[in-house]
């Protein structure tokens, strides 16, 4: 991967659906250049997919939280990750060091919602803490990393 294929990166990171002629104009590239880069890019599996990104609150989701959960046993860990996986307001989970083992981000319509949630996750077997907070404002959200352009 090159700054080339970086700039190409770059430019689909901010808008997945930009055009080939789009972005050979801006990096000065032939677009059939540009398009073999994107296929390159694709097939080595640095561009996993391409998705969409929705403003929660205009379908719905009035509320984000973020829950730490933690496990009394290892033992416990496989079923409460298919338990997870079940849920779909469960958008991502992330099993992690520290006092929890899993912190879960979550999108729900309204908090009694959240709170039914909450009693599934703290009821599910083998869950001995739940530590739960509710996102006032989202400052920063991204969604991938690209390295720097070297000069």
């Amino acid at each position: 991967m090159d700054n080339i294929d970086i700039k190409i990166l770059d430019i689909l990171k901010e808008n997945s659906r930009a055009k080939a002629s789009a972005i050979a104009e801006k990096i000065s590239l032939s677009v059939s250049a540009v398009t073999e880069r994107i296929k390159k890019l694709e097939q080595s599996g640095v561009i996993e997919k391409y998705t969409l990104l929705v403003d929660q609150k205009k379908i719905g989701n009035d509320i984000s939280a973020v829950m730490e959960v933690g496990i009394e046993h290892p033992r416990y860990m496989e079923p409460f990750i298919e338990f997870v996986n079940s849920i779909p307001n469960i958008i991502s989970c992330y099993c992690v060091t520290g006092d929890y083992d899993f912190i879960l981000k979550i999108l729900i319509d309204s908090s009694e919602s959240l709170e039914q949630l909450y009693r599934m996750v703290k009821g599910f077997e083998g869950v001995s803490a739940t530590k739960t907070y509710i996102i006032l404002k989202n400052i920063k959200s991204g969604v991938t990393l690209l390295p720097p352009v070297v000069s």
